[in-house]
């Protein structure tokens, strides 16, 4: 059991053979394209946000965030099974997810004000904590730890799964999105496994490196990090929101 991110799972990035050191995949490199899709995110995010803004009106950036979701699905199921190609997928997923995140996080900044800033320095607050903790030792992706995760966040994944298409039928479970307690004690356990998931691609990107993947792997690295970064943004953003309803 690799890691519970679908990107990387499978031994994505340990499976190939060693190929010569100046065609390797190496940690530097992964973390350099890693910056770069999330700068191409911010600049799509920033777009959505100012047309938002601009026009006071949601339906405005309705269809971004439709092209955004569906668009990045897609991408992101490409670069999965065409791992080869992520040099050119990875930078289209970034944008394409910076659709979604910047209406999204606009919507909520209209209703809370204030509330982009926690979510973003809580986002990247965790990746730093979770890199340091992973980095020091103090919390190891050890095979129990992983097998934790990925059952964890594959019955996430499926809970989702069932909402959206009781959701079809007018059926919902308002424990996940209301502001409940409950509701909130969910967002926060999900934004822990969500933390957690980070740990794992930290680990599967360092055993990349060390097993000489080729190259394209650091754009394909950089791919499931936006992956679980996004996913943890988002989730984030919710937690403060159901928070922020109840004041």
């Amino acid at each position: 059991m690799e890691t519970a991110n679908p990107a990387l799972s499978s031994g994505a990035l340990t499976r190939y053979g060693r190929v010569a050191a100046a065609e390797a995949m190496t940690i530097q490199g992964t973390v350099n394209k890693t910056l770069l899709c999330l700068l191409l995110a911010v600049l799509t995010a920033a777009w959505t946000w100012n047309i938002f803004f601009r026009t006071g009106n949601p339906v405005a950036v309705a269809p971004l965030l439709a092209v955004g979701a569906l668009g990045g699905f897609v991408v992101a199921l490409v670069t999965i099974f065409k791992q080869s190609w992520a040099a050119v997928t990875a930078p289209i997923y970034a944008g394409l997810e910076g659709l979604v995140i910047g209406g999204l996080s606009a919507f909520l900044e209209a209703q809370f004000p204030g509330i982009v800033i926690q979510a973003v320095g809580l986002t990247f607050g965790t990746c730093l904590a979770m890199l340091l903790a992973y980095k020091t030792g103090l919390i190891k992706a050890t095979e129990r730890f992983k097998l934790g995760v990925v059952a964890a966040t594959g019955g996430i994944a499926l809970l989702y799964f069932v909402t959206i298409i009781l959701g079809l039928f007018g059926v919902g479970i308002p424990f996940i999105y209301g502001s409940s307690p409950v509701g909130i004690g969910f967002s926060l356990f999900v934004c822990v496994i969500a933390a957690l998931n980070l740990v794992l691609d930290f680990d599967a990107v360092e055993r990349g490196a060390a097993a000489g993947a080729p190259k394209y792997m650091e754009w394909y690295g950089a791919f499931a990090l936006m992956v679980t970064l996004i996913w943890l943004y988002l989730e984030i953003l919710r937690l403060l929101a159901k928070l922020r309803s109840r004041e």
